[in-house]
Parts: structure tokens; sequence; C-alpha cells
């Protein structure tokens, strides 16, 4: 059933008073500091840098799509009763925005990516004045992101001040060494081939890292319907580049991916599907992928072995076990 707006406000307002009735603001507990996010980008980065002070959860798990996401009930709860609630900001939870503002109200809320300088942003195609959200793409620019997430935890729990600085530190390191690693085996995909045809438009960042084209079927939000017309200039766009290879995503339906396979072989030409991309959610949780590491490891990796590149056996992770 949809609910109608004031319905709606009414029961993000009961789950609200809920969550502060049942457990109010506290200090920092035996179990430490209950940090609640959105993506598992977030929680997984607010998990490595709080260490054991933070008991930290996400409640967007592996398939999620976070532009049509819509909190639950429970969900209302968690965020209530948590010391601090992370969200990522720049448009991407588009249907949460009112409820973090009122939440806001009475909690510790942070938008983690809404602080980042306008000049390392890429227009939204859309909308005009409006960021593309997918910034996880670039461990660099996600770097910046962790340091807000690091000052978000200093600011709950000042005492631990310098165990979060120095988790950051050597998260930062690690996402250094990320970047350097996808700039070195993307550099060996022919250039000709630095094409990369995806579900929606969530690698936009990727792209500008590491000189990639990219061509999505759907915009930036997976709300956006694919057109015929959209799916029919992508193929010629495939027939006449030769390009081998498209993508799948784990949190889009691969049908629209399948249509344009089936139109490359209706001319003639053959596409394979390269792999499966982790967009706008990490893998399982106790996994690699279920890592933001591990996702951009993977999704990097796949990449450049799909359309010609030079990769190491079990990717960054791989390499550094002495395994590639």
């Amino acid at each position: 059933m949809t609910m109608d707006v004031s319905t709606r406000r009414d029961f993000l307002a009961s789950g609200l008073a809920l969550g502060a009735a049942a457990l109010p603001v506290r200090a920092l507990a035996a179990d430490g500091l209950t940090v609640v996010s959105t993506t598992g980008m977030i929680g997984d980065t607010a998990r490595v840098i709080g260490g054991e002070r933070v008991s930290a959860r996400a409640l967007m798990g592996p398939g999620v799509d976070p532009h049509s996401y819509r909190q639950t009930r429970s969900d209302i709860v968690a965020m209530a009763r948590a010391d601090l609630v992370l969200w990522h900001g720049l448009g991407l939870e588009a249907q949460m925005v009112e409820f973090f503002a009122k939440l806001g109200e009475t909690r510790n809320v942070r938008a983690v990516a809404d602080g980042l300088p306008r000049d390392v942003l890429l227009e939204h195609p859309t909308y005009a004045g409006k960021a593309d959200p997918h910034v996880w793409m670039d461990p660099f620019i996600w770097a910046e992101v962790a340091d807000a997430v690091a000052a978000a935890l200093i600011d709950a729990d000042p005492e631990g001040e310098a165990e979060y600085l120095a988790r950051a530190g050597a998260f930062g390191t690690e996402l250094a060494a990320l970047g350097a690693y996808g700039e070195e085996i993307v550099a060996s995909v022919p250039e000709e081939s630095r094409v990369l045809v995806t579900a929606h438009d969530a690698f936009g960042y990727f792209g500008r890292r590491y000189g990639f084209e990219v061509l999505g079927i759907q915009g930036i939000s997976t709300e956006s319907e694919a057109g015929l017309n959209r799916i029919s200039e992508l193929v010629d766009v495939l027939v006449d580049r030769q390009i081998g290879a498209v993508f799948v995503e784990t949190s889009v339906s691969d049908r629209n991916m399948r249509a344009l396979v089936e139109g490359a072989a209706a001319r003639g030409h053959e596409v394979a599907i390269g792999g499966s991309l982790f967009s706008d959610a990490m893998g399982a949780p106790g996994t690699y992928e279920g890592s933001y590491v591990g996702m951009i490891d993977h999704n990097v990796t796949t990449i450049a072995a799909a359309l010609g590149g030079r990769v190491p056996d079990g990717g960054m992770q791989g390499r550094l076990s002495g395994e590639g």
C-alpha cells in the first residue's frame, strides 16, 4: 500500500517518538558508540575507522538501491536510538531527506558527502546545479568522505579522537593504494576499449579518474526509465565501435543489459556480459566484496579484465597475498 503524504508523516513521527522514548540520548556505553548508516559504503567506513569503540550497522544491504529506498519502521527506531546517524547526502537518499531534517532536530545526524568541495563533484546530467552523488567510485574522493566520517565520530565521542585519527590515517593510506592499483591495471586496457557500458550512470567518477567513457542505459537515478530509443542508440555504439563487453549491476535489474546483448547479436555483433559490478551497494556481509575496498577492487579488476587489460589473479587482494 502506498501512503499519502500526511499518513507517511504520521508514520515517521510515531517511529521517532518510539525510538526516543525507548532509548534517550546517552553517554558512550560499554558496547561502544552506536552508529547507524544508510549505505554499506558509509557503514563499512565507520566500522574501519571506529574500531572497537564503535558498533556500526548499515540499513541498506547487498542489492539494495538507495535511490528508491524508503525507511521502514524498524529503520526509524534504529536511527532514533543511535548515538550517531550517518547518511550520504548529495541527493542520493532522495526519499529520506525530509526524515533526516526532522531527525536532526533531536539526534546527531551527519550527511558525510555534502561537505565535499564543489570542484571535485561532477555535475548531475539532469538537474542543473545538482551533483552526481556516486563519489565512492573514486577512492581518492572517498578518502575525503572518510575524513568526514572520522570527524563525526570524534564529535560524538571526543575521548576516542586519537584512535579515530590513527585509524582514519591508515584507511586513507589503504585508499590511496587502492586508487593507485586501479590506475595501474586500467592503463593496460587498450585505449580504444576504454568504454564502460552499464545499467545506469553510477560510474562517472570512475570514468573521470581512470579515463573511461561511461555509457549508462538509465540516468543517475535508477528510477528513470530506459526507453527503446536509448537502448537502440547504445546498440549502435556497441556495433559501430566493436565493443565486446557490457556490465550488469548487483543492485539493478539486468533486463535492459540483456536487451543490449540481444540487439547487438541481431546485427551480427557478439557482446558478452563482462561481469557483475557493485554500483550502489556492496557485496554480502563477511565477504571481501562486502567491504568498501573489496567492492572497488572487484569493480576495477572485473572491468579491466573484461576489456583486455592485464590483471593479477585475485585483484589487488591477490597481489597483496602473493597469489597474483
